[in-house]
């Protein structure tokens, strides 16, 4: 096979990444061309994204590949966080820029919608977990408030649909990102009809839904000539995120669940049909949408989230440390002192982290943290313990128990907290490729291309091409007496 190159924009909560990815002798080589922040902007008292710079910033990245001699690219794939979108108006006008999920005017959103059709009902259509940040309650709070731009946008376009339309001028949701609203009809995977008329959302601006792997439409003649290349296919990857992410896991064995461990913490299984009971739906359970008709049944944690705010709010008073010297802190800190769930609704976005912590644990009656090493130690101890939870109700739900558990993406990078999940679900860990969204997107734009057969195949490029670490369980006994401890603490 001769050398195939792609591009992948991955964009996520914390930072953007331009990667080249090369496919050549039977192996995936990825090159990181630019790497970009991404800033949550608060202007009188909302949050937003800036999506006009981010857009800048990619166009800066396709601009440094061309320099670089890859002007010879067979594709470009944008995927992204989920559930945020911006508005298009007439003349394909952008009606302000998009606003962040973690902004506050969900509030409550969830209950209102509850009274106008029950929660049974939305997940009997969707099968998607509940979340104050899900796009049909981000829809339903600006409906609420008569936000004006409501009424004069003609298409709704998610985050990476956003993206796709800049640089192809074409209106389209791709199916995984879409399955991320709330609004996706899970069995037949078109907009629910009934959710938007009990709720009065306007249906007339949701766009057509392709499926990953489509090819959009070619790079806008304008944008190629602006950073000197032809005009390029622009594919859609798996344009969640995670779902690319999941697309890349080098699956080794059969009963395996991953981790896609960052910013968020999406730990599930891959399944061929949606699983929408009572339990499920009892345990937040998600079915969003995956490549090759696949459904990702899985939980949607907080992740290292937790720990990015601690270190904000430290550097506020002056004290700067690096992951390293936190690892270091954490694993000479006593064990077990502190436990909280992640997902409680204080650390959704507190304007001080390390004092939200110390509240959670004051009301419920333990020791409280002090010292940085105990706070990252809190942190890595409850993440793993809620994975221990998060995997044993899956388990409840499957015929065959998780056997393994692959940790994909930035946080396969630590160490510690990589071996406290395999210590707190006594199964064994297989940590990387860290790339796993880039690996991803650029594995599926090749499939679109014809360059790789099929996702199998896929997955064994991955696994020849990333180094992987594994990690067996160690100290089961006492993390297991720990959990049945603080179990009841995790909703």
């Amino acid at each position: 096979m001769s050398a195939t190159k792609f591009l992948a924009f991955d964009f996520g909560a914390e930072s953007g990444r331009v990667i080249l990815g090369t496919i050549n002798n039977e192996k995936l080589c990825l090159e990181q061309i630019h790497r970009f922040q991404n800033r949550q902007v608060k202007i009188l008292g909302h949050i937003y994204w800036d999506v006009l710079y981010l857009f800048d910033e990619l166009k800066k990245g396709l601009e440094i590949t061309v320099k670089k001699g890859h002007k010879n690219l067979s594709g470009i794939g944008v995927d992204t966080w989920g559930v945020d979108f911006g508005l298009i108006g007439k003349d394909n006008q952008l009606l302000g820029n998009p606003f962040c999920y973690r902004d506050s005017r969900t509030n409550r959103m969830m209950e209102k919608a509850f009274k106008l059709i029950s929660k049974e009902k939305i997940y009997s259509y969707t099968g998607i977990q509940f979340m104050q940040i899900n796009s049909i309650f981000q829809l339903l709070s600006m409906v609420d408030s008569k936000n004006p731009v409501v009424e004069i946008a003609e298409t709704l376009l998610f985050m990476p649909d956003l993206f796709n339309f800049f640089l192809t001028g074409e209106k389209c949701s791709e199916y995984t990102i879409a399955s991320t609203s709330q609004l996706l009809n899970v069995e037949n995977r078109s907009w629910e009809p009934a959710i938007f008329e009990k709720l009065n959302l306007p249906f007339k601006i949701m766009p057509p839904i392709i499926e990953p792997g489509s090819i959009i439409g070619k790079l806008l003649s304008d944008i190629a000539k602006d950073v000197g290349t032809k005009p390029v296919d622009i594919i859609a990857p798996a344009c969640h995120d995670t779902a690319s992410a999941v697309a890349a896991v080098p699956v080794q064995s059969n009963n395996w669940a991953y981790l896609s461990s960052g910013t968020w913490s999406l730990l599930g299984i891959e399944v061929d049909r949606p699983i929408i009971n009572k339990s499920s739906l009892n345990y937040n359970f998600t079915n969003e949408g995956g490549f090759g008709q696949k459904i990702r049944y899985l939980r949607n944690t907080m992740g290292l989230w937790l720990l990015q705010r601690c270190i904000y709010s430290w550097r506020k008073e002056g004290k700067s440390f690096s992951y390293d010297e936190l690892i270091k802190l954490a694993t000479t800190s006593p064990p077990f002192k502190f436990i909280i769930d992640p997902d409680d609704r204080m650390f959704l976005n507190p304007d001080n982290m390390p004092l939200a912590i110390v509240e959670f644990c004051k009301k419920t009656n333990q020791h409280i943290p002090k010292k940085v090493g105990e706070f990252t130690r809190c942190i890595f101890e409850s993440l793993a313990l809620k994975y221990r939870f998060i995997i044993d109700r899956i388990n409840s739900v499957i015929e065959k128990p998780v056997e393994v558990l692959h940790i994909i993406g930035g946080g396969s990078k630590n160490e510690l907290l990589n071996q406290f999940a395999a210590n707190a679900t006594g199964i064994p860990v297989i940590a990387g490729p860290v790339e796993a969204t880039s690996a991803g997107n650029i594995l599926i734009q090749a499939i679109a291309k014809r360059k790789i057969d099929n996702i199998e195949e896929g997955r064994k490029f991955v696994a020849r091409s990333f180094p992987l670490k594994y990690y067996k369980p160690e100290n089961i006994e006492e993390w297991n007496d720990v959990y049945h401890c603080v179990k009841d603490i995790f909703s």
